[in-house]
């Protein structure tokens, strides 16, 4: 299958604890299309757009609650553009109606930087590195970048997973 990108530009995080709903453009998630749609991330990128010094640990983890109806904000596009489209195509978000909350347990990586120009790629060492997402209801259907409850960023950044749906 083909590789695609979820992507969005100047957000800025919001700091949230564990099992706590998302603030809406706080964070940005990835969701699959179907109950039974498998995903591998094989990359996650942040890159800083603050004017002045500032940290931000992210969590990229998988959420005990999952965004629903109105999932919107968050670009997804093929990376080939001869890609067929998707039947059920997953959803890439950071507004919903329904708040996703991020699992206490399920937490995958941890990700810190400086907003102030920073930048943290993670990237899958080898295929089964990645980050999987199976269907679309928690706790393995979706997985999001949000700010761990640690200061308030109040910085903003641009962000994208590269994965590829089977």
């Amino acid at each position: 299958m083909a590789k695609w990108s979820a992507n969005a530009d100047n957000w800025t995080p919001v700091a949230v604890a564990d099992t706590t709903n998302f603030t809406n453009a706080g964070y940005m998630a990835l969701q699959g299309g179907s109950s039974t749609q498998l995903l591998y991330v094989s990359e996650v990128y942040i890159g800083g757009l603050s004017t002045s010094q500032n940290p931000i640990d992210f969590v990229v983890g998988r959420d005990s609650t999952v965004g629903a109806t109105s999932l919107t904000g968050v670009r997804n596009a093929a990376l080939d553009p001869s890609t067929a489209a998707l039947a059920a195509p997953p959803s890439a978000f950071n507004s919903s109606t329904t708040k996703p909350q991020r699992s206490s347990t399920l937490q995958l990586l941890m990700l810190t930087m400086n907003a102030y120009g920073g930048v943290v790629r993670w990237t899958a060492l080898e295929t089964s590195h990645r980050l999987g997402i199976l269907g679309n209801t928690a706790s393995l259907g979706e997985l999001s970048l949000s700010s761990a409850n640690v200061g308030t960023p109040a910085a903003s950044v641009s962000s994208h997973f590269i994965y590829e749906p089977l």
